[in-house]
């Protein structure tokens, strides 16, 4: 199956080569600096989370990625919409992380190449840039490290590095995409555009496009800047009650990222007949976090339903139902969990929850959404479900 996929990109994609160019400007949200795009927002103006306490409006953000060349984040678009990188060219990056569904899938728990179900869902990829470890269980450190794991597991994208490297090497449009995103590693002696992919290259352009996919823009954000009409008096009001010493949303869901990014243990229900995740316990081996999970950010969570690391609640009523319902309420019979402190038991009315869900879903930002290539340089269609897609960059 892999030898006839890579022969047939290869009479596909020699008549492709040439054909792309690479964008010489930063996304919207960045600034070009000495040939490198910088992230730019109104909260890099305001005090760090440490020196700001929780939940202020004008709060300055955690570190972030940027840095990477205008060149190298327009390749990673083309690779994360590309379903040559899987083993059998049927599954690209944004088949689980879809831009119409927050990067998100909608699903309860995402599917891999064969349809089967896979542990967990699939969090958004919105403000990547911010967080410090990804997956559900903070397993990974980096971008780079997290997708080593649906690149090469055999129930995702089941591909191997030498395969994604003979394919990609065979395709000339990515060769030359490549040596346009790394001149630098390209020696005199190499051969120029022939010069080899390497998986680190891979990796990088990935990680540079990503980590572009920034949301500070919302009906919220433009509220903490100073601009009070953005929210009706309904949202304020969820937002008083979101911040509040009752509720205490805000000590985990802490602004601007609305993530402390740290691992809670909630006790959240799985789906009927499912056993207890285990989550951040498998990878630490830390009892104590038995059954937690990383503080996921609240950014356009009102487009990725359903909720929590299995899907469980498909609303966002449900979800912050749940967290209203009292401490450690749904935990399994014979489970002892290590309950994070902050959940207790609230007892807010229906009218405060109808009010955080309109707060929650004034986080909605998508203004930087990037164009979905309608062309690909391995010439297989684009894997993605949203029908108005526009034509990508400079080279389609």
């Amino acid at each position: 199956m892999r030898g006839l996929l890579c022969a047939a990109l290869l009479l596909c994609a020699r008549s492709w080569a040439g054909e792309f160019t690479l964008a010489a400007h930063c996304p919207p949200g960045f600034e070009l600096v000495d040939g490198h795009c910088e992230l730019r927002s109104l909260y890099q103006q305001y005090a760090s989370l440490q020196s700001a306490g929780v939940g202020g409006l004008k709060t300055g953000l955690p570190a972030w990625r940027d840095g990477f060349t205008p060149q190298q984040i327009d390749l990673g678009r083309y690779l994360f919409f590309d379903p040559v990188l899987s083993a059998d060219g049927s599954l690209s990056c944004a088949s689980c992380h879809q831009p119409e569904r927050g990067f998100a899938d909608g699903l309860p728990r995402s599917r891999g190449m064969h349809g089967e179900l896979l542990a967990r869902s699939a969090p958004s990829l919105w403000n990547v840039a911010f967080l410090q470890r990804f997956f559900w269980d903070a397993r990974a450190a980096s971008l780079e490290e997290q997708m080593l794991g649906p690149l090469y597991d055999e129930r995702e994208m089941a591909n191997t590095p030498q395969a994604l490297l003979d394919t990609l090497n065979g395709i000339d449009a990515y060769r030359s995409l490549f040596a346009q995103a790394f001149p630098a590693e390209i020696s005199p002696d190499s051969g120029g555009e022939d010069a080899p992919i390497h998986l680190q290259q891979v990796y990088t352009a990935l990680a540079a496009f990503e980590t572009s996919l920034i949301s500070l823009n919302s009906r919220y954000d433009q509220y903490a800047h100073g601009y009070h009409d953005a929210l009706s008096a309904a949202e304020i009001e969820g937002m008083n009650v979101f911040r509040s010493f009752v509720a205490r949303c805000a000590e985990c869901h802490t602004p601007p990222l609305f993530s402390n990014q740290q691992i809670a243990v909630i006790g959240t229900p799985e789906p009927a007949g499912l056993p207890l995740d285990p989550g951040a316990q498998t990878p630490t081996g830390d009892a104590s976090q038995r059954g937690g999970f990383k503080v996921p950010s609240l950014r356009n969570v009102a487009l990725t339903a359903p909720y929590m690391h299995s899907g469980r609640f498909a609303s966002l009523r449900e979800a912050v139902a749940f967290y209203n319902g009292g401490r450690g309420h749904a935990v399994p019979p014979g489970e002892q969990l290590n309950i994070h402190w902050h959940i207790w038991n609230p007892q807010l009315g229906e009218h405060e929850l109808d009010r955080l869900v309109d707060f929650l879903g004034a986080l909605n930002d998508e203004g930087f959404m990037p164009q979905v290539p309608t062309r690909l340089p391995s010439g297989l269609p684009p894997v993605h479900n949203d029908p108005a897609v526009d034509s990508g960059s400079t080279g389609e």
